[in-house]
């Protein structure tokens, strides 16, 4: 389970291999950086899913307040880590990429990181 950027030399005429202007990394192929564990993400976004029915099912059979709000703080913490393990991914991959690339690429990447960090210090 490699979450590190994976360079392929692109078949450019003319670059030098091993340079950093031939390097195609898997965010020039399309593949972001939860590509590898896709199904483990869809497989927790759908256990959230269900917490949240769950929820419906409570507050339709009137349970008691406090038991709602327990399961809430249950759904909350799991849609929390699963954002975590995200911005992980992304540091690890479209922003190792986009270092490994150079120029203004990484600081717009970095930017990008940083106000998602802040969108989710802010819930």
């Amino acid at each position: 389970m490699s979450l590190t950027p994976d360079p392929v030399p692109a078949s450019e005429p003319g670059s030098g291999p091993g340079s950093v202007s031939d390097v195609v990394t898997d965010h020039d192929r399309g593949i972001h950086g939860y590509h590898h564990e896709k199904q483990e993400h869809l497989k927790r976004l759908r256990r959230i899913e269900g917490q949240i029915r769950g929820l419906q099912r409570m507050v339709d059979e009137d349970v008691y307040c406090i038991d709602i709000l327990t399961q809430v703080s249950a759904s909350t913490k799991a849609l929390q880590s699963f954002a975590l393990q995200l911005l992980e991914e992304h540091l690890r991959h479209c922003v190792a990429d986009a270092a490994l690339k150079g120029g203004d690429e990484i600081d717009a990447k970095v930017k990008e990181a940083t106000r998602a960090i802040a969108r989710m210090l802010r819930t």
